[in-house]
């Protein structure tokens, strides 16, 4: 499903929005009539990469809490509850989603980024962290976001000291209909993966 594009995938959400009420409580939604895809808005350029193994870098998946280990958006309705957003749903897991877009908005870079499956390559760093948050926020009705944020570790070795950081985005969304939530999730996503890939570039 990930062939679809970005762009198919968000304006066939957009019929979603008059099937009835925008966030449901629960996992009994319909089956979305598209699947939700990011895309990351620096590309690497086309052609072979030379690099030191030193300055190579390995981006692992990120670990997510307990309401993200789905495949449904969150939607933060207070500050002590958590609702889904019907009729949006993911074509990975949106740890998943985020890790495809930060590794190829570092590799725009100039970063060599090795493919976490290439196991027989040693990476001289490693990216890893928690995406601790990527969903809706609706606990001011009139001003609803969409918010990411991903706490990352940067290291070279389990000996070797490591770098911990901090990186968020807030993104005002048009509507709580999919389409909306999904294109404001995708420019939160490149803001944050550009404020890392800058990090992990100096």
């Amino acid at each position: 499903m990930r062939q679809i594009s970005f762009a198919a995938a968000v304006v066939a959400l957009g019929s979603l929005a008059a099937c009835g009420p925008l966030v449901q409580i629960g996992g009994n939604a319909k089956a979305p009539v598209a699947l939700m895809s990011l895309r990351a808005t620096a590309t690497p350029v086309a052609g072979a990469t030379t690099s030191d193994r030193a300055t190579t870098l390995l981006v692992q998946t990120p670990t997510v809490p307990g309401t993200l280990q789905t495949l449904r958006v969150p939607v933060a309705t207070s500050d002590t509850e958590v609702a889904y957003l019907t009729g949006a749903t993911w074509a990975e897991q949106p740890n998943r989603e985020f890790q495809h877009v930060l590794a190829d908005t570092i590799a725009s870079r100039g970063v060599a980024v090795i493919d976490p499956h290439q196991a027989t390559l040693a990476p001289g760093r490693t990216l890893s962290g928690t995406l601790f948050e990527f969903g809706l926020d609706v606990r001011n009705p009139s001003t609803p976001v969409v918010r990411v944020r991903y706490d990352a570790t940067l290291s070279a070795s389990a000996k070797t000291p490591f770098a911990l950081r901090r990186f968020d985005a807030v993104q005002p969304v048009a509507t709580q209909n999919p389409a909306d939530v999904a294109i404001a999730l995708n420019t939160a996503a490149n803001a944050v993966a550009g404020q890392v890939a800058d990090w992990v570039a100096r």
